[in-house]
């Protein structure tokens, strides 16, 4: 079922922009995605301007882990809503754009033993060990399993063949997910999980791995530190280690990240002066961050974490990646983290390099069948204009957290392209809400907007991914999205489209 839409004023935001631009210089970490981006100093970003960098992926995930192999980034990451069958996989080789790519394993099929529960595939963890080969700690049925693949893609099987590493009765007063393993520096292993339950009550287990990764090397320790509930994740700097965890209740703006240290990978810790870290700013529409993970460009320390979509509606699991700068003090505590909406520069100019045939500043515009309306009181109550809700020009503004959605009850929608004169067309590229759910349409062409031509065919074989990459060498002004009678306009948005 898709989630209540989001919405927000678009041309609000472009006199906003514009009125930025001849306000305020240009900032560090302004976007560089082509010579028309207005840079815009990220505290007074909004979160619905075009080119902002968060979130940086499109559609909803969260427990991000971050992979760094062979040139090539991956992010594993939950499903949302609630997790799902299997995992969302993204593969990039410079953070910035972003390929769905679609696992074996784990599946809630693989993964289920006499103890299961009957949650879906959650919080992903990878390494690669010391054997070479990666290894994967997952959480599934509130057990967690251990995969082994020769590839960060796969294909990945059982460690353990059919029963999980730790069972959900290893003590049924927790819940036993959210593994995260840490590669200390002498390549020694260490696995750290917990949960509590109905929000309250949370422990954190901690032990050392055997050499298989698929074993405890010693006793299974409880190291839980102050106002700990879930998603541990260890980092080590300046040869002390920090158990960095969240609190608070992810379907509420209470949850957070908070951390802990110690002179031990299992403790004990001590809460860290600055803790909490990153917290909710309801002011710029940053709500419940937390369940993150750490990755390493360089010198610089990065936070990858989930925050909800905007606008935040209370009790929903619609959740988004972001990516911000993590740094320490001298005396090695963890800086408050700033949530940004523009995003790190790592992660800013995602259009930078290629010529996007829909970009508005060469004229392009978008139209659809119709303006989108709430789906629920509570979204329209959310949101600050629900009478502009999600407008086609959505499509162009090169932001994952804005997207066009038809309106629920309509037949046969449509989202039109006009690129303003008559192009030479090699390919679109089209990001759907959900990467995972298969889609079908027409996508049409025409010189004048009168005569059209069918240029790809996905009605009887939906299409499914991100990016939907629709080749089709053709010329034209107009390019359309036509939707068949049989689908319902609430299953269809479409975050991002651009042509090339």
């Amino acid at each position: 079922m898709t989630p209540a839409r989001a919405v927000a004023p678009f041309a609000l935001c472009a006199l906003l922009l514009a009125t930025l631009s001849a306000a305020l210089p240009a900032a560090d970490s302004a976007p560089a995605a082509s010579a028309t981006t207005v840079p815009i100093p990220p505290a007074v970003a909004v979160w619905d301007a075009p080119h902002m960098a968060n979130p940086i992926l499109p559609g909803y995930y969260a427990d991000p882990t971050v992979l760094t192999d062979a040139g090539n980034y991956y992010i594993y990451a939950t499903l949302d809503p609630w997790g799902g069958n299997t995992l969302g996989c993204w593969q990039s080789t410079d953070f910035k754009n972003w390929t769905y790519r679609v696992l074996n394993w784990p599946t809630k099929q693989a993964c289920t033993s006499p103890t299961s529960g009957g949650a879906g595939v959650w919080a992903p963890s990878v390494v690669k060990g010391q054997d070479g080969r990666f290894h994967m700690f997952v959480s599934v049925g509130s057990e967690v399993w251990t995969g082994i693949a020769d590839s960060p893609l796969g294909p990945w099987r059982n460690t353990l063949s059919d029963r999980p590493l730790i069972t959900a009765d290893y003590n049924r007063t927790y819940h036993m997910i959210d593994a995260d393993a840490f590669v200390d520096d002498d390549g020694s292993v260490y696995l750290y999980w917990g949960s509590g339950l109905n929000w309250v009550n949370g422990a954190c287990f901690a032990a050392k791995l055997g050499k298989d990764l698929a074993s405890f090397d010693g006793d299974v320790k409880i190291v839980t530190p102050p106002h700990y509930f879930e998603g541990p994740t260890m980092l080590k700097h300046g040869g002390r280690y920090y158990l960095t965890y969240s609190n608070g209740k992810t379907v509420s703006d209470s949850y957070e990240v908070r951390y802990s240290v110690s002179e031990h990978p299992l403790g004990p810790f001590t809460e860290g002066a600055t803790s909490p870290i990153l917290v909710t700013d309801r002011a710029r529409n940053i709500v419940s961050p937390g369940h993150h993970g750490f990755f390493r460009k360089g010198e610089q320390v990065y936070i990858v974490y989930h925050r909800h979509r905007v606008p935040f509606v209370e009790d929903t699991a619609n959740r988004q990646i972001c990516i911000d700068e993590l740094r320490f003090t001298p005396e090695g505590l963890i800086e408050k983290v700033v949530p940004t909406h523009t995003g790190p520069a790592l992660v800013q100019g995602r259009t930078a390099g290629r010529i996007n045939l829909a970009d508005p500043s060469r004229g392009a515009t978008a139209t659809s069948s119709g303006a989108a309306a709430a789906s629920s009181d509570a979204v329209a109550a959310a949101s600050s204009s629900a009478a502009s809700l999600n407008s086609p020009a959505r499509v162009l503004d090169d932001n994952y957290a804005t997207f066009w959605a038809a309106q629920p009850d309509a037949k046969g929608a449509w989202l039109q392209l006009d690129l303003g004169s008559v192009q030479k067309i090699t390919s679109s590229e089209i990001r759907f809400e959900f990467a995972w759910k298969q889609y079908a349409f027409a996508l049409e062409s025409s010189v004048d907007g009168t005569t059209w031509k069918v240029v790809t065919d996905h009605r009887t074989q939906p299409a499914a991914g991100s990016p939907v990459v629709l080749p089709g060498a053709t010329e034209a002004r107009y390019l359309r999205l036509v939707f068949p009678d049989t689908v319902e306009g609430r299953d269809l948005a479409v975050l991002e489209w651009a042509v090339y």
